[in-house]
């Protein structure tokens, strides 16, 4: 039986796009789109059985029509080639008020054949081209919701710590009650969207909606699952392989804190009878983050050409990638960069931005040192020793000074 199972696909990050005048769309739009277009196309020739989708379809609670029309489009590719697809309700797929809709309710609603969506604790028995297999879904669940259970009275005298902790307590005892229900002789897995303890977290926190919901990793790795499919976490990671407990990470890269993170999805394999299960993660090539950082130095003769070199060197790296460029140099060359030289040299991106970080000397002074009454020469004269200039120098700029000053009509001016 071969599941594919990816989250955190967010359609409608927008960042660092170009705006199409053709479709009125951002071209960040159609990076997302890309990548899932690529696992539609490798679920169907690897005829897989079942798509596992972990919750947060788009960035926002309300996507707009498009957003939602070209979602809805690759779910129906991979619903009408027979695969049955699973969709979690995450944060960013919950409305702001309690009572309004999801933004994949709607698959629900119009009861699409293939398409199963989950927006409370519940176990579907989904029957695949290789048989049944159980979902035990553990939605994005509003802290309110689960608080409302118990006591709201002895509530008000808790701490938001505590609170933490009865939600945590109370999602685990959902996850145990989820495995109670389980049929042992039928393949089954845990589909969720929260944050397990031991988690090294991404971007996702940059757009977070809500509280963070928490669960201990032992809670959540219980063996009555052949594998736990998680998502909100946008890092790719595998927490246990006993059961296997794994976060597929975001599809897409969604900023420069992912820069460095590998983006795709799982093929997971797990044989029916003795319910072993195989996992491979699945790259997906998305667009590249790349962040060049550069120190220039006070004795550059041409700044400017020195940055243009290094961008040259790197242009296979730099083109169609979003790049952030940036630069430390001191205040004395500030002046010498050509911005529109600079600019130019990176016209291969798919997106740039530069910044620069300038640099100023500060000036040095003997400490305790009166520089009240000191005339101009003598003030010279302390500053090149503060320099530490040799002493013929010394010798030729003070003359110098003194032929400066002596032009001067006041020649009884003090500092």
């Amino acid at each position: 039986m071969k599941i594919l199972h990816f989250a955190d696909l967010h359609i409608g990050v927008e960042n660092y796009g170009r705006f199409d005048s053709a479709t009125g769309l951002s071209s960040r739009l159609a990076d997302f789109l890309t990548a899932f277009d690529r696992l539609v196309a490798y679920a169907i020739d690897k005829k897989v059985d079942l798509v596992v989708f972990s919750g947060d379809a788009y960035k926002s609670r309300d996507p707009s029509q498009t957003q939602q029309r070209e979602f809805a489009r690759r779910v129906s590719t991979l619903a009408s080639s027979g695969i049955q697809v699973f969709l979690l309700v995450g944060n960013h797929d919950q409305p702001n008020a309690a009572g309004r809709a999801t933004t994949t309710e709607i698959f629900d609603t119009l009861d699409i054949a293939n398409v199963h969506v989950s927006g409370k604790a519940e176990v579907h028995l989904i029957n695949t081209r290789n048989g049944p297999i159980q979902i035990a879904s553990l939605p994005w669940l509003r802290r309110s919701s689960v608080l409302s259970v118990s006591n709201q009275k002895e509530e008000k005298n808790l701490s938001i710590e505590e609170l933490n902790q009865r939600v945590e307590s109370y999602l685990a005892g959902i996850i145990e009650n989820l495995a109670g229900q389980l049929d042992k002789n039928i393949p089954s897995i845990l589909s969720a969207h929260l944050s397990v303890n031991t988690a090294k977290v991404g971007s996702e926190r940059n757009i977070s909606i809500g509280y963070e919901p928490t669960v201990m990793l032992s809670n959540i790795a219980n063996p009555a699952f052949d594998y736990v499919a998680l998502g909100h976490i946008h890092k790719q990671q595998v927490l246990s392989s006993a059961p296997p407990v794994i976060y597929p990470g975001s599809l897409e890269r969604l900023d420069f804190g992912e820069e460095k993170d590998d983006k795709g999805f799982y093929l997971v394999e797990i044989d029916p009878l003795s319910h072993k299960t195989d996992f491979e993660f699945i790259k997906l090539e998305g667009r590249r983050f790349l962040t060049i950082e550069l120190n220039l130095n006070a004795d550059s003769l041409d700044p400017t050409l020195e940055v243009i070199n290094i961008l040259q060197a790197r242009q296979q790296d730099i083109k169609d990638a979003i790049v952030r460029l940036k630069l430390e140099l001191p205040a004395e060359i500030g002046g010498q960069l050509r911005d529109s030289d600079i600019r130019e040299a990176l016209r291969e991106a798919h997106n740039f931005t530069i910044s620069k970080n300038v640099i100023r000397l500060t000036r040095q002074r003997a400490d305790g040192f009166k520089v009240e009454g000191l005339d101009p020469i003598q003030a010279l004269e302390h500053y090149l020793e503060i320099k530490q200039t040799s002493a013929q120098e010394k010798k030729t700029l003070l003359e110098y000074g003194r032929r400066l000053y002596s032009t001067l009509d006041n020649k009884q001016t003090k500092i």
